[in-house]
């Protein structure tokens, strides 16, 4: 059952998109499949995550440090360029702090041989 995310929205702003989750939680209780269309249906992206252990499934879709690196890019070439501001530059620590911990957790999963499985 699909279900509108709003975290992104801010009163008052022009911002015209919507975020829906278009599957329902899979393993570990995460929603794996999003779509983010204009408020007048027109669709922009579908996002697909990572549905299983990569040993065990293959690749099938992106993980949180694909996304989080993505955004990470882009603010810091508006932290390059004219848009540069101390908002952006706050939000871009916090994502690096955020791949960091997400790297750090890949690489203890790694340390004790259960990458890519179901193992905890």
């Amino acid at each position: 059952m699909a279900r509108t995310l709003t975290d992104h929205e801010v009163p008052g702003s022009i911002h015209q998109t919507r975020i829906e989750v278009v599957d329902d939680a899979g393993p570990g209780g995460a929603s794996h499949a999003y779509r983010i269309t204009t408020n007048t249906s027109r669709q922009l992206a579908d996002i697909l995550f990572q549905l299983g252990p990569i040993n065990e499934v293959g690749v099938n879709g992106i993980t949180n440090e694909n996304l989080i690196a993505i955004v990470i890019d882009r603010l810091r070439c508006f932290q390059a360029g004219d848009f540069s501001c101390r908002e952006n530059a706050l939000a871009l620590t916090k994502l690096e702090e955020a791949l960091h911990w997400l790297q750090h957790r890949t690489a203890g999963r790694v340390r004790r041989g259960v990458e890519g499985t179901s193992q905890k």
